[in-house]
């Protein structure tokens, strides 16, 4: 299982530490949440402080963009080189093209499925994706109570991913813990989004050494 730790849970205070120790802690992604009090009732950070996380950071970034007006978003902060971009289906009206364009700047497109929103909505979507993200809670506030429906949804996702012979990764995100990481695995998710797991515990090492 490979493991984003989520900076909202960091501490804004101490932000180069808390970097550096999850990367040190044995991480493979950070993962940035940006919301804009639009698309989600959150405003959290935006390319002046992202900047900064990509300078300390020694693992890749994992932008997941709450938002309206993706296509802004994603040239805000295409500079910073994350491994991946991700937006909302349900705010984008032409994916593809953002698919495209986000590809078009060298980074792994990915699309995120809040938890209402049924895998079959990307199927004709899947082959231009490197990664589908599923929201396991509602998104715009970290500390949420993980929602279990989504492992059906991993699992039906999986099997269309399968189906058409696809190397697609699927990330989960919200509430996961050491509790319902396994069963997450089995429902073939190849990567977790953990924040308050990660930086609520004394040592980040061995939160992430535990969910792995």
């Amino acid at each position: 299982m490979k493991i984003a730790p989520s900076i909202l849970s960091a501490d804004f205070g101490r932000l180069n530490d808390e970097i550096k120790a999850i990367c040190d802690g044995g991480c493979d992604y950070v993962h940035v949440d940006v919301m804009d009090g639009h698309f989600v009732p959150n405003h959290t950070i935006g390319p002046v402080v992202v900047g900064a996380v990509a300078k300390v950071a020694t693992k890749p970034l994992d932008i997941h963009l709450m938002v309206q007006n993706n296509t802004f978003f994603v040239d805000l902060f295409a500079p910073f080189k994350p491994e991946f971009i991700s937006f909302h289906i349900e705010e984008e009206k032409h994916p593809h093209r953002l698919i495209q364009k986000i590809r078009g700047l060298g980074i792994k497109p990915a699309i995120v499925l809040n938890p209402h929103t049924p895998p079959e909505s990307i199927e004709f979507l899947l082959e231009d994706l490197d990664m589908v993200l599923l929201m396991s809670v509602n998104p715009g506030f970290g500390g949420q109570k993980f929602i279990s429906s989504v492992i059906e949804k991993a699992k039906r996702l999986k099997a269309m991913i399968e189906k058409k012979g696809l190397n697609t990764l699927i990330e989960v995100d919200g509430g996961v813990n050491d509790k319902n990481v396994k069963e997450l695995e089995n429902a073939g998710v190849d990567i977790v989004v953990a924040g308050n797991y990660v930086f609520s515990n004394p040592s980040y090492k061995k939160a992430i050494s535990s969910l792995k």
